[in-house]
């Protein structure tokens, strides 16, 4: 197989199977079976496109692919009753699509996967796996915890909805409410996840961070009264304005002291302003996505990193620790008050959260730029040097290299 025809393969698998997953469990409901089919359309696909060419729709091949496949098997199994029938059936492309309150396929998807019957660890870790097809590691990151303890959790959800035999259909708006805090979440953690990609060479994932953008949109619309749904887009629309400062030419990372602010989009600065403050106009306080967009607004607005109102940063990554406590919004916070009030006091704070960062590279990473401005070199060094080593990322690994480097001189 040649290299281009690999590479296409997978852009289009990363582009288009959130949505051909999505259209398997809409038709066969079973999550399981419905990324076998997938997988097993890939399959195919590495095997006949070398030969055939990439299709002029390869996205709509990989479905008709896997759909041939589901018939396939429902005719195998020795005891086919109606419903089995009626499925097949369903994938005549002539059939009329049923009603569905949620039009976008893959914000669909999230709704289904998010099912009231499993924890939210669990509706998390499974849509995650579904809908945008991160890796365990990838997830384990994202969470923090151990990459065994997503699998299980993956493992677990997938039993409990065959066991409760959860049907997988959209749910009524009455329904959204229950599963609306899961979906959230699932679609800030796929744009962590583009923001700051876990492995590979690229630091950011921008086609991951659109399509959560993207969602997230459209889920403001859906529920236009939920405050957070805003915030979440507001905080996103201000992140992703910084995407062309972020990286150079050659794909190296630029921190945010060397970004050249005159490359932030300020027209998505601007929506996400306009986001927050619709978040605010609908009332009941700040919640975790409202305090984490006006963190990004404050450094959206301000000139340069010295000029940033970094006291007014503390406060609200203290706000947000009350409300959302995590070992990483504290790590966030400690960067906040170095910048504040000086290094030491946030070396202490950093040291607090050795336990619960263990394994992170985000750990050793910001003590190291702790300890450099407190001039322990040699430490500083030590701890820059084990955070590229713990990062899967090599855009991220190459620029911690460089910092420890630059110490020895």
């Amino acid at each position: 197989m040649s290299g281009d025809i690999g590479r296409a393969v997978d852009a289009v698998w990363r582009i288009e199977s959130a949505r051909i997953v999505a259209t398997l469990i809409r038709k066969t409901g079973d999550v399981g079976l419905a990324e076998d089919l997938a997988q097993e359309a890939l399959v195919e696909a590495l095997e006949r496109w070398p030969d055939s060419g990439v299709p002029r729709n390869p996205g709509a091949w990989l479905t008709a692919v896997a759909q041939r496949r589901a018939i396939d098997v429902w005719r195998r199994r020795a005891a086919l009753d109606e419903r089995y029938r009626a499925m097949a059936h369903d994938f005549d492309e002539t059939t009329p699509p049923e009603w569905q309150p949620i039009e976008d396929d893959v914000l669909r998807l999230v709704f289904i996967a998010c099912h009231p019957a499993l924890s939210r660890d669990s509706q998390i870790a499974l849509t995650l796996r579904v809908v945008s097809g991160l890796t365990s590691r990838e997830i384990a990151r994202l969470l923090i915890v151990p990459i065994p303890t997503v699998q299980a959790r993956i493992t677990r959800a997938k039993k409990t909805l065959a066991a409760v035999r959860a049907p997988f259909e959209t749910p009524e708006p009455a329904e959204w409410r229950a599963r609306l805090s899961a979906v959230l979440g699932v679609v800030y953690l796929l744009f962590t996840e583009g923001y700051a990609a876990t492995g590979g060479d690229q630091w950011i994932r921008e086609d991951l961070a659109h399509e959560a953008l993207r969602l997230g949109r459209m889920l403001a619309a859906l529920v236009p009264r939920e405050p957070e749904a805003h915030a979440l887009v507001a905080l996103m629309e201000v992140q992703s304005s910084r995407f062309a400062a972020r990286v150079a030419p050659d794909g190296t990372p630029v921190l945010l002291d060397d970004q050249d602010r005159s490359r932030w989009d300020r027209a998505q600065i601007s929506r996400g302003t306009r986001a927050l403050a619709r978040a605010d106009a609908l009332g009941g306080g700040r919640g975790a996505y409202a305090l984490q967009a006006a963190i990004a607004h404050c450094h959206a607005v301000a000139p340069s990193v010295a000029d940033t109102d970094w006291e007014r940063i503390v406060i609200l990554y203290e706000a947000l620790g009350r409300i959302a406590p995590s070992p990483v919004v504290e790590l966030n916070r400690a960067v906040a008050v170095a910048m504040a009030t000086g290094p030491a006091t946030a070396l202490r704070i950093v040291d607090g959260l050795a336990d619960q960062l263990r394994g992170s590279h985000l750990l050793p990473s910001v003590r190291g730029e702790l300890l450099t401005r407190l001039g322990r070199t040699e430490e500083a060094r030590s701890e820059l040097l084990a955070a590229a080593g713990l990062t899967a990322n090599e855009r991220e690994s190459a620029v911690l290299r460089a910092k420890a480097d630059a110490l020895r001189l």
